[in-house]
């Protein structure tokens, strides 16, 4: 099915996508409706354009290919189903992501993977190419962040206060600098090869979905980020 977005009303448009019987849907002219394949399950979805909020929230099992750019909230406690961008994406990418992959080959904004969370065989993935704002990681529970910065200007990997409130979970930066501003409760080491182990698949698949050379996406090391058992963050609280 191809669905014509131009001028639609994003109503329009979820219940059109949401309804279609087809397993295969291109969506042309996509230009910031919101709500794209919310919770729908089963079914191919090519996005020409630009998506707005929430696109694929709570999706339970679909593949959503974005050929240009997202907005805010992607991803947003999706539980399955493997989501690609191939611009940039904005702020708060896998909010309380519980599965599924997500791929983007540029920057993201603030506040990717917040409340990402892992259960049994449910376990996210949100693979950043370029870099993110502050606050990535933020209240991480589970699953894995890798960022690889392969945006080309002076930028650190991340931003400020990566990690504040993570409990859970892992990061992997490739940097070889610890990032600005983390707080004690997280601890940074450099990637051991079974990190390597865990990482590579992922940006291998990564690499091939957007044309990258593996050599540039997995060279110069990486930092790892995991909540630090001495000095968690259950101490801030009081228990009666």
């Amino acid at each position: 099915m191809i669905i014509d977005a131009k001028d639609m009303h994003y109503t329009e448009l979820a219940k059109l996508v949401r309804d279609c019987e087809e397993p295969s849907i291109t969506i042309r002219n996509c230009c910031g409706q919101r709500y794209i394949a919310a919770g729908v399950r089963g079914k191919k979805i090519d996005i020409e354009g630009t998506p707005g909020n929430a696109l694929g929230a709570y999706l339970d099992g679909c593949e959503i290919n974005v050929f240009g750019s997202a907005q805010d909230a992607t991803g947003d406690t999706m539980n399955k189903g493997t989501i690609r961008v191939y611009g940039n994406c904005g702020d708060g990418a896998g909010y309380g992501m519980r599965g599924g992959k997500m791929f983007i080959k540029g920057d993201v904004g603030y506040r990717a993977g917040i409340h990402m969370k892992a259960y049994k065989d449910a376990v996210p993935v949100i693979v950043v190419g370029g870099k993110t704002g502050s606050f990535l990681g933020e209240y991480q529970a589970g699953g894995l962040i890798v960022v690889l910065g392969l945006t080309e200007d002076d930028r650190p990997v991340t931003g400020e206060f990566c990690g504040t409130g993570m409990h859970g979970g892992k990061i992997a930066l490739r940097t070889s600098e610890i990032p600005a501003g983390l707080p004690p409760q997280v601890n940074a080491r450099r990637a051991t090869q079974e990190d390597m182990e865990e990482i590579t698949p992922f940006v291998r698949e990564f690499c091939e979905t957007f044309g990258v050379p593996e050599s540039a996406a997995l060279s110069g090391g990486f930092m790892v980020l995991t909540p630090n058992t001495a000095n968690p963050y259950k101490s801030h609280y009081t228990h009666h």
